[in-house]
């Protein structure tokens, strides 16, 4: 029989909440590893069997699980806990990098970067879970901020190192540092308590309404353009004759648009309504690739690095407002398939323009961006209008 003073003891081991330091840190390695292949992608095809547009290939295999896996994450979430999904996406994760590690062919090492993405795309929804379920008001508020703030260090030190990495040391390594993350990151989670939560069923007719509809085939483009073609700034530097180092933190003009856009927002969100800032969001976007489009040079990338991060922070924040609202009844449903939206039109992209990656022709990549972005501009601000016109506050 325990004492009472035991019993304290043993249940002050246990938490109700994700700690801080777990929720940075998981945040900071899921970035990590899915931003750490790109910087590193001719040392890669270097030093395996495969060749550019295969390296290439592997990044696309895995956004596209990544993106596939977030409703299939949602239904577990819901079905067997947040922690037992954050849990075992860690250990999978693990096992995933140890196995890219191993193997060299192109066939093995393409299925082994897609369950990695399968398993690395289940933690940073499932962490947002986590703080809609334990936190609330400015405790909550915090939480993202720290989230976002430790998921864009992940990216930015992907940029900066994995290149540098790869050159330096080996391209395996960029692939062993998530595993050990991974373990360091299970320990973190020893003694956290699944939270409670609530059973609803899921409103699957709700999220899949036409306005909703209109909302995936919108962010499907943008996360082609925001997304997909954010994996040839760091190559076409490289290509252009900037060295690993240089190109890696030139690169990371992305995340300092990020930042500082993300300071911008706050001014501009009591100004501007939701869809003016579609719009703002929009015009910087297909701005961005104007430079590396008709002008392609070391300066012109890494402008069009700099301003996607703008309009990462402009548009896409302003998009997940919306997709949060079109559908309150259905709320987790809807923000799943948007989610799967964004990621599927990045893996999409990254497809389609592979082989002219291979070939290095990033100004007619770039051209794309420039003129999808128009388009995307137009339509995605004219539909919130609509959207918001029929929907009143």
């Amino acid at each position: 029989m325990k004492l009472p003073e035991q019993q304290r003891t043993t249940e002050s081991k246990t938490v109700d909440r994700l700690p801080d330091s777990a929720l940075r840190f998981i945040g900071f390695l899921s970035f990590f590893d899915r931003y750490g292949t790109a910087p590193m992608l001719l040392m890669l095809s270097a030093g395996t069997s495969l060749s550019f547009t295969q390296a290439v290939e592997l990044i696309a295999a895995y956004a596209l699980l990544y993106a596939v896996g977030q409703p299939f994450w949602g239904l577990v979430s819901d079905r067997f806990g947040r922690l037992t999904v954050l849990r075992c996406s860690l250990v999978g994760a693990m096992l995933g990098s140890i196995a890219s590690v191993l193997f060299t062919d192109y066939l093995p090492l393409l299925l082994a970067r897609s369950f990695t993405g399968l398993m690395f795309g289940a933690m940073y929804p499932t962490l947002l879970t986590l703080l809609g379920d334990t936190r609330k008001g400015i405790d909550r508020a915090r939480g993202l901020s720290d989230l976002q703030i430790y998921s864009s260090l992940g990216t930015t030190l992907a940029t900066l190192a994995a290149g540098l990495l790869a050159a330096y040391l080996d391209w395996r390594v960029v692939f062993i540092l998530p595993a050990l993350g991974a373990v360091a990151a299970l320990v973190s989670l020893r003694g956290v308590r699944e939270p409670a939560r609530g059973h609803a069923a899921m409103k699957l007719r709700a999220a899949v309404r036409p306005a909703n509809l209109m909302l995936y085939a919108i962010v499907f483009v943008e996360g082609a353009l925001l997304m997909g073609l954010l994996t040839y700034i760091v190559p076409a530097l490289q290509q252009s004759g900037v060295g690993v180092g240089l190109s890696g933190v030139l690169g990371c003009g992305f995340a300092l648009g990020v930042i500082l856009g993300a300071r911008l927002m706050r001014r501009l969100v009591a100004r501007f309504s939701r869809t003016w800032l579609i719009g703002l969001g929009g015009a910087v976007l297909f701005l961005s690739f104007a430079p590396s489009a008709f002008s392609p040079s070391p300066a012109s990338f890494t402008f069009t690095a700099f301003f996607l991060g703008a309009a990462n922070a402009i548009m896409h924040s302003s998009m997940q407002g919306w997709a949060t609202d079109i559908a309150p009844e259905a709320r987790a449903t809807t923000v799943s398939l948007f989610v799967f939206s964004l990621f599927f039109g990045a893996s999409t992209l990254t497809y389609l323009t592979a082989g002219l990656a291979a070939n290095a022709d990033y100004a007619q990549i770039f051209g794309y961006g420039f003129w999808l972005g128009i388009a995307l501009a137009v339509v995605a601000t004219l539909a919130h209008a609509r959207w918001r016109a029929a929907n009143p506050a």
